[in-house]
């Protein structure tokens, strides 16, 4: 399907009128970045990547789209007939998927003419924004869970699409499964689910409703204790389970007061093993408040796909450099008060050893007078239109799961205070 309309306007008209003034083939470099992270954040998680380079490989302009373009007079003829041949032909490097980004962090770069990377711009930032978005709350919900499993489960909280793209960047930031059955077929994420409180209602009796779950899942399964009472919700559970209950969930109540009361309840009545698993709107702060109750296993839904308050990051495309008429690399930059950035295309580094103390962003354009300590976060991503490392859509989730880790490792433990304060490195423009 293509997604070569799934874009602004403005992208088509401003193409059309470089174009004719003879300015659209000029080489250009655009960088995305945030000027800042959402208020309290130390860290942003790139996440989106792959996704995104997928997108991109779908980004052509069939009958349907040039006709819908020529109903609406959008763009000039000669421009027309230009985008039924668009192709993507340049150069792409971003940070890896899981990477760590900070104020001013260019983590992605797109190289080609300016007609053929302008058009772009909102594809990149509407998939890069909501998962980077999504990312980043996970990865501060899984630091507050201290290694107990989470589960995404809020689909019923986003768009269709954006639920499995939700699950997907959750996932890379440390949950363990999802509810959503199409990020498990798509991306290979661990599904889960069992009942909801309609299925209890539905039946003459908690117990029935019990009953009917066990004799189609097993004692395995987890029960939802809180339709009516939970006490006695408990109580019907091992009564129907027995002690070998898998787990029971609790979706309401003061939960710090209310799982310690079914722990003790449970264990009262030898289901010593049975977990206990909590829902009921969760976000990173009400987890970490949970850290001292015998919690096992978290379920988020509605905080996590919507980024735990900042359903969108703040990034921003925006040409840093552009070709003259002879040719000669030209440095550009957006100027006004609040909106500034530096201009020249760039590159970003850290040091490997330990704790990072700063990240490095350098003009890419002299010698690069940094010690080998230091790693490149930048990797060609797309080059002359080609992808360079082509991997099946598991492989690039796990693959970026995997250096999320690696990236957390080396932060300072103030990046994971859930307090407002300074981003936990700073970014040096050099």
């Amino acid at each position: 399907m293509s997604t070569a309309l799934l874009t602004d306007h403005y992208e088509l008209t401003m193409v059309d009128a470089a174009r004719a003034s003879g300015r659209g083939e000029r080489n250009a470099v655009f960088e995305v970045f945030a000027r800042h992270l959402p208020a309290g954040r130390r860290y942003g998680v790139v996440a989106g990547t792959h996704r995104l380079i997928d997108a991109i490989q779908e980004f052509r302009f069939g009958p349907e789209e040039l006709a819908f373009l020529a109903k609406h007079a959008i763009v000039s003829p000669d421009t027309l007939e230009w985008l039924g041949s668009y192709r993507f032909s340049g150069t792409i490097r971003g940070y890896a998927e899981g990477e760590l980004y900070f104020p001013g962090s260019p983590i992605l770069s797109v190289e080609g003419t300016f007609q053929e990377a302008v058009l772009l711009e909102t594809l990149i930032l509407s998939v890069l924004n909501y998962d980077c978005a999504v990312a980043s709350a996970a990865s501060r919900m899984v630091r507050a869970a201290e290694s107990r499993p989470l589960i995404e489960m809020g689909a019923r909280r986003a768009n269709e699409r954006s639920a499995v793209a939700a699950a997907r960047a959750a996932y890379i930031a440390g949950f363990d499964a999802t509810s959503n059955l199409e990020a498990g077929r798509t991306y290979g994420i661990p599904t889960k689910g069992t009942a909801a409180h309609s299925f209890t209602l539905v039946h003459d009796s908690e117990e029935e409703a019990f009953r009917a779950q066990i004799a189609a899942m097993g004692t395995g399964t987890t029960l939802l204790i809180d339709t009516y009472d939970i006490e006695a919700g408990v109580n019907t559970a091992i009564k129907v389970a027995g002690v070998n209950l898998g787990a029971v969930r609790i979706d309401s109540g003061d939960l710090p007061v209310v799982v310690r009361a079914v722990r003790d309840q449970l264990d009262s009545l030898g289901a010593k093993a049975t977990k206990i698993v909590v829902t009921n709107d969760l976000n990173e702060h009400t987890i970490a408040g949970l850290r001292g109750a015998p919690v096992d296993v978290f379920g988020v839904g509605t905080s996590v796909v919507t980024g735990s308050g900042s359903p969108a990051v703040g990034l921003v495309y925006k040409l840093v450099e552009r070709t003259s008429d002879t040719g000669e690399w030209i440095h550009v930059a957006k100027r006004s008060s609040h909106k500034g950035n530096p201009g020249g295309k760039k590159e970003a580094y850290r040091d490997r050893q330990g704790q990072v103390a700063c990240e490095e962003i350098i003009s890419a354009d002299p010698e690069l007078p940094l010690e080998s300590s230091y790693r490149p976060l930048l990797t060609t991503l797309i080059d002359a239109g080609e992808v360079v490392t082509p991997a099946t859509p598991h492989e690039c989730v796990e693959n970026a799961r995997a250096h999320h880790q690696v990236a957390l490792a080396e932060l300072p433990p103030s990046a994971f205070s859930l307090s407002a304060g300074e981003p936990a490195i700073p970014t040096r423009v050099v």
